[in-house]
Parts: C-alpha cells; structure tokens; sequence
C-alpha cells in the first residue's frame, strides 16, 4: 500500500531522515517505532506532503504520491487542530467538506459516528466545552469520515481514560478489516502488540528494523523458557540446575505449588532436549517458550545499533 523508497529530509545540517526504505503491506496495522528525534514526526509530514523530502520517493497503492492523494489520507496528529470557539458540528462539517464530502454526505455521515459513539448531544457545543478526551473522539471521527484508504494515527490514546482506548482500539482495528491500511505512532508499547501486524523501527533518522510481528518476534527470540516443575526438594533441584543453566526467578500463575523459574536453553538444541533433562528432576507442570516483547526488540535493536 505504501512504499518509501531512500527517502533523505535535511533541516540545516541537521539530517533527519537518511536513506529511509520501507514497504507497508495493504490492509495492516503498522506500528511506527522509535525513541524521540528518531525522524517518525518527519516522515509522517512527508506522507502527509506537509514538506517534501530532498531525495528519494513515496508511493502510495503502486501510484507516486502526490497533492492529489490527500483526500485518500486520514491523518490524526499527536497535537491536536480543533478550533475551541466553534462548534462541534459545525466544525466538522467544515473538516469534512475540506476533504472533498458534499454537506448533506458529511451530515450522514457524521450523524452515523456521533449516533454510534452515542454523543448527539455534543453537536452544539463548544470545542472549549470538552474533555481533552472528548474533542480526542470528534477528531478522531473527523479523521476518518472521508473513509481514507491510508490512515495515519499519531500517538490516537492520548488522553482518553482505559475504556475509551478500547473503544478506539477497536474502531480502528474495525477499520482496517474494512480495508484501511493503518499506520500509527505510540509510545505504548502494548497497543502495538495487541494492534500491529507490522512494526518499523527508526533510530537516529535511520530505519534499523523492519518487518511482521512474528518474524522479529522470532528473530529476537532468546530461546528463554519459563518452567514449572514439581519436586520433593525445591532448593537442591534448583542449585543442581543453576550450576549447569542460565537460571533465574519467574512469576506466574498456577494452581499447584511448583518450583518456578526461567531457563536460559542453547540455540542449536532443541525444545524437546530440554524437555528431556528436565525430567531427571521431577514432573514438568508447565513449559512456555518466552516470547520477546516489543518493548524488548525495541530496546536490543536500538542498543545494538549504538554499539
């Protein structure tokens, strides 16, 4: 759906953005990663041709980008646009209109997301009136009322409560099914795990990472296992295993009262080795593969590339 090729964005000698290639797929959820001053916020203006870049090209759906690709485009920004002294419907009848919807089609529509969101009655009021949560929902519903094929949300949970996340977690996951395909920047680390099917990963203006969840989940993978074993001696099972294995202390819930803990297995062996050793210490209750976080891939990726 979306493919960026070596694209390069300079501010004085200041580089933001240096030789930058990604490829998203049509109808995914990407994740836009990086710690701050990485180039995400550069290269969101790029998308939203906001600026251009020096070098380097963005297609979108095989099509080189261009002005005319703004009404395909749902942008939410991390500081949000709403003008507090007009009204709620007004405004987005305005917003709307500006992306190309006829007044009586943005009216529908928008009665439609107020009537689903159950918030008629903020029709008339002020933008000043709401919640930072509040106007959060207006924007986001005009943000995607021209029903955009690319949607582009930055940091779309800020400011709404645990409940109204989940709402928009869910619309948003609603909207991809429909045939969206979603980028968004966060800093939470668990709405991309929940949400993404591919993640990107800049740092230093660079892209340092690039693929579907499950392949750098796997790529990642620390071949780490978190373990339940019953035994008649607790103590002497895990120093005998701490003197062969990586050993350390793990927390999870279970019915029975097991020794617990994590173990470090090699590389080149398998899951069922381990399985096999461990049974020379007593009955095996529970056996998981830990899988890495993306906070975890986050953060080896970033420090192996400042290394």
């Amino acid at each position: 759906m979306l493919r960026i090729e070596n694209v390069s964005k300079s501010y004085g000698a200041k580089q933001a953005l240096k030789g930058v290639s990604i490829s998203i797929p049509k109808g995914s959820i990407c994740g836009l990663l990086g710690p701050n001053g990485a180039g995400k916020t550069t290269l969101i203006r790029i998308l939203n041709q906001i600026i251009l870049p020096d070098s380097g090209k963005v297609y979108l759906d095989g099509a080189l980008l261009e002005p005319k690709h703004i009404s395909t485009i749902g942008y939410l920004p991390e500081e949000r646009g709403l003008y507090k002294n007009m009204k709620v419907g007004e405004q987005a009848l305005y917003l709307a209109q500006l992306k190309g919807l006829s007044k009586a089609e943005a009216t529908k529509r928008l009665r439609y997301w107020f009537d689903k969101f159950d918030i008629s009655d903020w029709w008339y009021k002020k933008i000043q009136e709401l919640s930072k949560g509040m106007a959060q929902k207006i924007q986001f519903i005009v943000t995607v009322l021209h029903r955009p094929k690319l949607l582009i949300f930055d940091e779309p949970f800020s400011g709404f409560d645990p409940v109204n996340a989940a709402l928009m977690a869910k619309e948003i996951l609603q909207l991809r099914d429909e045939g969206a395909t979603v980028i968004f920047s966060t800093h939470r680390m668990e709405s991309v795990e929940e949400m993404c099917d591919h993640i990107v990963l800049l740092h230093q203006s660079e892209k340092i990472l690039e693929g579907s969840l499950t392949s750098l989940q796997k790529q990642f993978q620390s071949r780490v296992f978190e373990i339940g074993l019953q035994t008649t001696d607790k103590m002497q099972v895990m120093a005998k295993l701490s003197s062969k294995f990586g050993i350390s202390e793990a927390h999870f819930q279970t019915q029975q009262d097991e020794l617990k803990f994590h173990l470090q297995w090699d590389l080149d062996k398998s899951s069922n080795e381990l399985i096999q050793t461990l049974k020379a210490y007593g009955e095996i209750s529970h056996f998981v593969a830990a899988i890495p976080t993306v906070n975890e891939i986050f953060m080896k990726a970033v420090n192996v590339h400042i290394e």
